[in-house]
């Protein structure tokens, strides 16, 4: 069981989370391919949580992360740290990770960077970070 309790956020209070604490960070722990080519939030970083082919938990991930934030704060540990994914599993789960780690203050946006699918099977189409307007990137 986490420490620390994970806190939801869905896209549009993330977003203004960000917008309001300017010392909290985005991490998107999608595969680089999804953070390259399907898209990110502007100034989000990337650090794995499943690694592909084979989806397998970046066993550094939490360490990642540390060295990640410390370059961009004092103190990772105490420093608010949101996490997205395509829909909002695995970054649940990384935070979950983060918690076990002693990180304090963790958000999973809900929805995700693409949110769920609609009826035809396609994202991104009616929730998630792009549906809703959000600034995002492509590499």
């Amino acid at each position: 069981m986490s420490k620390n309790p994970i806190k939801s956020l869905d896209p549009i209070s993330a977003h203004k989370f960000l917008n309001q604490y300017n010392n909290a960070v985005l991490v998107d722990v999608r595969c680089e391919i999804e953070y390259e080519y399907i898209g990110h939030p502007v100034d989000a970083i990337n650090i794995v949580w499943k690694k592909y082919p084979g989806w397998k938990i970046n066993e550094t991930f939490a360490a990642e992360v540390d060295f990640a934030v410390s370059n961009l704060r004092k103190s990772a540990k105490k420093t608010p740290i949101l996490l997205i994914c395509r829909s909002g599993a695995r970054s649940r789960d990384a935070a979950e990770c983060l918690s076990e780690n002693h990180y304090e203050e963790l958000y999973n946006v809900e929805e995700g960077f693409e949110g769920d699918k609609n009826s035809e099977g396609r994202r991104s189409s009616s929730n998630g970070w792009r549906f809703h307007g959000l600034p995002w990137i492509q590499d």
